[in-house]
């Protein structure tokens, strides 16, 4: 879990930097929302997540961690689509979609601060 964490994170850490770049070009920085929340729930909390469990396996072992890495992984694809979609398009109708992916996305940060408060132990 830890590696495939990392790797998603790397992904997006790609993404993020292409997007801004595009932005920086283009002198259009309206998706700068989605730029900021790929980087931070994406690149860096994924990135620092999977560095904790693979120096703690037991995290990535529990439970909720495996609910952690799940609702994070689905979630915020829906948020940033959304949101960027909701940006581009200025449809409000995909405040829903980016509505639903932050509270799944929310979700999984919670089972994954759980995780950390009940599992993670001093070796």
């Amino acid at each position: 879990m830890a590696i495939k964490l990392i790797k998603i994170s790397a992904l997006y850490f790609l993404i993020s930097v292409v997007l801004g770049l595009i932005m920086s070009i283009t002198h259009d920085y309206r998706f700068t929302p989605v730029h900021v929340h790929m980087n931070l729930l994406g690149w860096t909390s994924l990135t620092l997540a999977g560095i904790l469990y693979y120096h703690f396996p037991a995290l990535g072992q529990s439970l909720s961690g495996k609910i952690h890495f799940w609702l994070h992984n689905i979630g915020l694809p829906i948020m940033m689509i959304s949101l960027f979609l909701l940006l581009y398009l200025e449809n409000d109708a995909f405040g829903m979609g980016a509505a639903i992916g932050s509270t799944v996305t929310v979700l999984g940060i919670i089972a994954f601060v759980w995780n950390i408060c009940v599992n993670l132990k001093a070796s």
